[in-house]
């Protein structure tokens, strides 16, 4: 998630305002401190246009057709 929110030029404040939570528990999520719940992996993943499967790190491919 760290690379993708860099990649895109976004601040872990930016990307917490769009999920609806705080900067410190996005930050928490990157880390792998806290479990992301479904509905925030389902607005990243609108966010960054990728898949889930991309996200969790079960493929390599940003867009799975």
């Amino acid at each position: 998630m760290r690379n993708l929110r860099e990649d895109h030029d976004y601040t872990q404040e930016y990307v917490a305002h769009v999920l609806g939570t705080s900067q410190t528990m996005y930050a928490r999520y990157e880390r792998g401190a806290n479990e992301l719940p479904i509905h925030h992996l389902i607005s990243l993943c609108k966010l960054y246009h990728v898949s889930a499967d991309y996200l969790l790190g079960l493929t390599k491919e940003k867009d799975i057709k």
